[in-house]
């Protein structure tokens, strides 16, 4: 379906977004609900969500972007469909040596983050970009680009034609509008990839996010409604393949070991599904009238699980320059405004996404040298609050 809804009277549109995933979604909300006329293209209809089929991509959101939820009026249908909080976090290396520990009491608050499903967040985002005004282009995707000082023409293989001021590219790591807008990548393959999956266990997770470091890559248990929690296990491609194959007995005790039975006995309750990991930064987030974020721009280890908070953090960037400029009475779609928005967003993103990629080679691997070291500084870490603090205050965009 291809929603057309009259740009108020004006011949061009200020933003065109390409991706309805959750940072397309919000990017396209949150500069509707500023007064922008917004068109949101997407080749796909957002999946519907299902509380009996829980989505096996969930994300541990942060605390500054589900405050940008609120701001857009959706975090509360999130909370009332289902977001589990988590309100403690450990963290462990196999080869010992102490652990990190956070904790929301001591940071004084109710908890540290929430986990969602990815097809909840869009599913609610979606069902808000109607009442804000925003053109819905879908089944479609961008196949010409064309652009100039005054904004950019995209052409949609539906045979219809949008024009803005700015186009934005949400449309994922391998974003077509990236691609036509001559952007290049860094890119990275890690030779890993993430099995995910929702297991039972003996014990509770105690509202509890548990990730352990193993010489294969880490593992995190997140926990989820009912009791359940969800798994995303980083593997060498050959291992995960392996551990797919495995039938539920035997996946059930490789798990329950590679979690040193923290829970007990871990049981699959779910199908299983891995996705390959890989480190991917865009040269530059913008070029001409056209503005790249979310994983078009990066993509990052998931093993501290700030990939789509990264993005919703380009989205609050883009905001916080809107409403700026609204408050100043000057361009809200300038192009200088882009490339300072793009430049300090790019540097964020690129410290994350090595500093990650940093973290998984440290605890990643058996050598003996590192091993002695990265325990010890884990326990270290560990005993000193301040620095506990910010690197909580940090991951959760305070």
């Amino acid at each position: 379906m291809t929603g057309h809804v009259k740009a108020k009277g004006r011949a061009r549109l200020d933003v065109a977004v390409a991706g309805g995933g959750v940072v397309g979604a919000a990017c396209a909300l949150a500069l509707a609900r500023t007064g922008l006329d917004v068109a949101l293209v997407e080749p796909r209809p957002a999946p519907r969500w299902l509380a009996e089929r829980p989505d096996l991509r969930v994300y541990a959101l942060a605390p500054d972007n589900a405050a940008l939820l609120e701001r857009l009026g959706v975090w509360p249908q999130v909370l009332a469909a289902r977001a589990q909080p988590y309100r403690a976090m450990r963290v462990w290396d196999a080869a010992g040596g102490g652990e990190l520990a956070f904790d929301a009491a001591a940071m004084a608050r109710a908890e540290l983050g929430w986990i969602v499903e990815n097809d909840l967040l869009v599913d609610r985002l979606w069902a808000a970009l109607a009442a804000a005004g925003v053109q819905l282009h879908c089944p479609a995707r961008v196949e010409a680009l064309e652009q100039d000082a005054a904004g950019a023409r995209l052409r949609l293989d539906d045979g219809s034609r949008v024009e803005a001021r700015i186009a934005v590219a949400a449309d994922g790591a391998g974003s077509d509008l990236r691609r036509l807008a001559g952007l290049e990548v860094d890119a990275h393959d890690y030779g890993q990839r993430g099995v995910v999956a929702y297991i039972e266990t003996a014990r509770s997770h105690q509202d509890t996010a548990w990730q352990h470091f193993l010489p294969t890559g880490p593992l995190a248990l997140l926990p989820f409604a009912g009791g359940r929690s969800s798994i995303v296990w980083t593997l060498p491609d050959a291992e995960a393949a392996r551990v797919l194959a495995l039938d539920d007995d035997a996946f059930a005790l490789e798990l329950t070991d590679a979690a040193a039975a923290r829970l007990g006995r871990a049981v699959p309750v779910s199908q299983r599904a891995a996705f390959p990991l890989r480190r991917q930064l865009v040269r530059s987030q913008v070029a001409g009238r056209v503005l790249v974020l979310g994983d078009a721009a990066h993509v990052v280890h998931p093993l501290a699980g700030q990939g789509v908070n990264l993005g919703l953090r380009d989205v609050a960037a883009l905001l916080a320059e809107v409403e700026a400029a609204q408050a100043r009475r000057s361009d809200r779609t300038a192009a200088h405004r882009l490339q300072r928005r793009a430049r300090r967003r790019r540097s964020d993103n690129a410290v994350s996404a090595y500093a990650f990629e940093g973290i998984n080679r440290l605890f990643s691997n058996a050598d003996p040298a590192t091993t002695l070291v990265r325990g010890p500084l884990l326990g270290l870490a560990g005993k000193l609050p301040p620095l506990q603090r910010a690197l909580w205050r940090h991951a959760a965009g305070l």
